[in-house]
């Protein structure tokens, strides 16, 4: 799919990958766009959808009825939504003793968010016969995430979600296609170890670009860093090899785990 003349929505659209790929949207001629972040991103949510001449709603994507009223806006002042790009994201550190809210809310922002803009938008776009849904996961969520396992869990969901989401609408007129980034310089890449930054940090005009190309395409998996698709062939050939590397790398970045 080409976005012009399309109307298009993004969520964490204030900043980072969510604004880069609004400014592509808008640069590529699509017909509306709207940009969707917290009220404490107002100021600059405003800033992003003033220079695309789009529409900034304020919305916390862990709630349906904000991701209804998202909808609701973005249909009212353009129509119909064509695409709906699902990339608003957080971080939570912490194995499994993290707090039950930092599991909640991982789950209501990765995972729980996609649904909900499922619910409200599939049955519009199977009437139509077109529509894109695009979510953001993490390349995280295709192999692990080291220091953080709320944020690892969630992101595999949100990946299986979107294969969900292809199998049963891919041949219905939904592109479905899920950006698996490594590390990206956003506002929530932080200084320190960190194993995302292995292969390089990109900067978010340069993921947008490659969003842009592979809805193109209907390209289903979208990686920023090629080697992603390395690394997961060695999971898949050999599971138990793949963990024990990845505990070594876990060991040479953070420093192996004390004993009790």
């Amino acid at each position: 799919m080409h976005v012009k003349g399309k109307v298009c929505v993004v969520t964490g659209g204030a900043s980072g990958i969510g604004e880069a790929v609004a400014r592509a949207w808008a640069e590529a001629g699509a017909r509306g766009v709207v940009v969707a972040d917290l009220k404490t991103s107002r100021e600059r949510l405003a800033a992003v959808a003033g220079d695309i001449d789009g529409l900034a709603v304020t919305c916390d994507v862990g709630l349906e009825e904000d991701i209804k009223a998202l909808i609701a806006a973005a249909e009212d002042k353009y129509g119909p939504v064509d695409v709906f790009f699902s990339n608003a994201g957080l971080s939570r550190k912490g194995q499994e003793t993290a707090s039950d809210a930092d599991w909640d809310v991982s789950w209501r922002v990765h995972v729980m968010s996609h649904v909900f803009a499922a619910r409200a938008l599939v049955p519009g776009m199977l009437a139509r016969g077109s529509g894109y849904l695009l979510s953001t996961a993490s390349a995280a969520g295709l192999l692990a995430s080291l220091n953080s396992m709320p944020y690892g869990v969630t992101k595999s969901a949100a990946v299986a979600l979107a294969e969900h989401l292809a199998i049963q609408y891919g041949d219905r007129g939904i592109c479905v296609s899920v950006l698996c980034p490594q590390s990206v310089q956003t506002g929530m890449t932080t200084p320190g170890p960190s194993a995302a930054r292995v292969d390089g940090v990109l900067q978010p005009p340069e993921v947008a670009r490659m969003v842009i190309e592979a809805m193109a395409e209907e390209r289903f998996l979208i990686l920023s860093h090629p080697t992603v698709q390395e690394y997961m062939q060695r999971k898949a050939t050999n599971r138990d090899r793949w963990l024990s590397g990845m505990r070594r790398l876990r060991d040479k970045i953070y420093g192996a785990p004390q004993s009790a």
